[in-house]
């Protein structure tokens, strides 16, 4: 059972890996609000007697009271708490508690509404990881893809064909895109070779819908605001997202798995199951479903008709940095491809 005391522990392990991942002004509202958030506000009260799990493997609190601020912020609802965020310098800590004190106290009931939305962030980079994969699968294997993704959230990397990417020195996708990847790299670079997408699908047990006004800032929120890159790559993301609306399906990621993808065979094209720092969140029981429907898709599989399970997941065998494996059959091989940030902005390939 929470405590206040692991609610306020939760914040702080947040802020320590959001000061990893590259974030200080996260980290310092993280650590504010679980040092100083006290009873005397109804904020205060929920996030001091949160029901559910705070941890990130699970309701991921902080980040719920992160991109909610954040969500006033960007919509001109607390001028004074925005004139203390990205792109203004770093504030002294003092001043941006009290202009976080001030702004949970005036804005309590729209503060709450948003607590209730879990965390999204569809975080583009990691189509970098991905595309990795594709290059491997189609230098190998010749065919063209049909792709499935699970926990796709708002769809963005359902796109990934027309983001522009340097990986190593190796160029691909689409160029002049105005979604351009290019992560530090080391280690080799991926194959040169030709990525052919006929179709990609994703589902999301509560996808955000990019035409919806509410899902574009919501999701926006959760870019944490001074990684200015990734503020202005999954803007110009959503942008590739109105204008190109991914096909996203509501429900149960191991229903979806078993229903969408056939375990017949299907020659001519490689058929690709992936994830990014998704697959880690779904219910141990999920997972297992879905491993064995790829098992039972893979061992139908032949080199005219293969089927491939790319996942980049945070991986404890790799001191829980995040690994890009990829299993293919017939054969049921499985290798690391690379290792990188979460975030994908910096790749290791092995």
């Amino acid at each position: 059972m929470n405590t206040e005391a692991s609610i306020r522990d939760a914040f702080d392990n947040q802020a320590h890996w959001a000061e990893k991942l590259g974030s200080p002004f996260t980290a310092l509202v993280c650590r504010l609000l679980g040092e100083r958030l006290d009873s005397a506000t109804d904020m205060g009260r929920e996030v001091l007697t949160w029901p559910g799990y705070p941890t990130p493997l699970a309701d991921n609190l902080p980040l719920r009271m992160a991109g909610s601020l954040n969500g006033l912020v960007l919509n001109g609802a607390a001028p004074d708490l925005a004139a203390l965020y990205p792109p203004n310098p770093m504030p002294d800590a003092e001043a941006l508690w009290a202009a976080l004190d001030e702004t949970i106290r005036a804005n309590g009931p729209a503060l709450l509404g948003r607590l209730d939305k879990a965390p999204q962030t569809n975080e583009v980079g990691r189509s970098g990881a991905l595309m990795i994969g594709l290059l491997v699968l189609a230098s190998e294997l010749g065919l063209p893809f049909e792709l499935y993704e699970t926990g796709c959230s708002a769809g963005l990397n359902l796109n990934l064909s027309r983001f522009s990417y340097d990986l190593g020195g190796v160029k691909a996708g689409e160029p002049g895109s105005a979604v351009h990847i290019a992560p530090e790299w080391t280690g080799p670079p991926p194959p040169v070779a030709d990525v052919r997408i006929l179709s990609a699908r994703g589902v999301d047990i509560s996808p955000l819908r990019m035409a919806d006004p509410s899902d574009r800032e919501l999701l926006t929120a959760y870019v944490w605001p001074d990684m200015t890159e990734r503020v202005q790559r999954v803007r110009a993301a959503i942008d590739i997202a109105l204008a190109n609306p991914p096909r996203i399906d509501t429900a149960d990621a191991a229903d979806w798995v078993e229903q969408v993808i056939d375990t017949a065979p299907k020659a001519g094209v490689t058929r690709v199951l992936y994830s990014t720092i998704a697959f880690q969140y779904f219910p141990a029981v999920s997972q297992a479903r879905i491993r064995a429907h790829a098992a039972k898709v893979g061992a139908q599989a032949s080199l005219q008709a293969p089927f491939a399970w790319l996942r980049f997941e945070t991986d404890p065998e790799f001191d829980n940095k995040a690994s890009l494996r990829l299993t293919t059959w017939p054969d049921g091989t499985e290798r690391v491809l690379a290792l990188g940030h979460p975030h994908g902005t910096s790749l290791k390939r092995l």
